[in-house]
């Protein structure tokens, strides 16, 4: 076992990419051809919310019934669209992120793994048509949990799962773009990197107090040296 290794938890949306609005009108239509309702986001937070989460309060805006069934039935409609879509919007890998992920990918003391609001098979959708999803050894999903900050916990057992390494929370960093990822990094007492790449400026984040800041992740070795100070 490698001495010290670190668990880098990635966000995926405005932190690795971004899909284009694919994902926001693979609702919409989820929304139509599920359940007749055209929807217009109106009073709708996605940023930092589970895919679990957003279908719950679209449907209780809409005055149907947030069963898990229409949950489920909702999101299964949603996958269904996201992957016709994604290949047709102008989404793109966020700046820096492959460089990152490749000379992350080579250091035996670094574990990639993902910490997402997407439930796990429209994180394959997405990730895959960027060429990303490979780097990834493991995840937590929406499927996991609702709430956002439960998901951490998953994370943590899957890296004992597939590692055998209980992980403490000073070697556990969680990369996002919302206070709501700094906000679930700090519910597993991880170190929290908040990035700029989406909705939220680098002022307005600051004012949530992450460990690391940055305006993007375009500077690789500005990030290794924030993630590994001792080397």
């Amino acid at each position: 076992m490698v001495p010290s290794r670190r668990l880098i938890l990635f966000d995926i949306d405005g932190t690795l990419i971004t899909s284009g609005g694919a994902g926001e009108r693979a609702l919409i239509e989820a929304m139509h051809s599920r359940f007749g309702i055209d929807e217009d986001f109106q009073g709708i937070h996605l940023a930092g919310a589970t895919d679990g989460a957003i279908a719950k309060n679209l449907l209780e805006k809409n005055g149907q019934p947030s069963t898990p069934e229409n949950v489920a039935s909702l999101l299964d409609g949603y996958l269904d669209h996201l992957a016709d879509r994604i290949g047709k919007h102008e989404g793109t890998l966020l700046p820096g992120i492959l460089p990152l992920l490749e000379a992350l990918r080579r250091r035996p003391d670094a574990i990639l793994a993902l910490l997402t609001g997407n439930v796990r098979r429209g994180a394959e959708i997405k990730l895959g048509h960027y060429g990303v999803w490979d780097f990834f050894e493991f995840g937590a999903f929406a499927d996991d949990h609702h709430d956002r900050n439960q998901l951490g916990h998953f994370a943590r057992q899957r890296a004992v799962e597939h590692h055998g390494e209980d992980f403490p929370p000073e070697r556990i960093f969680v990369l996002g773009d919302t206070p709501r990822d700094i906000e679930c990094g700090r519910a597993i007492g991880a170190k929290t990197f908040a990035i700029a790449t989406g909705q939220y400026s680098k002022d307005a984040l600051a004012e949530h107090h992450p460990d690391f800041l940055f305006s993007d992740l375009a500077d690789t070795a500005a990030v290794i040296a924030a993630l590994f100070p001792q080397n």
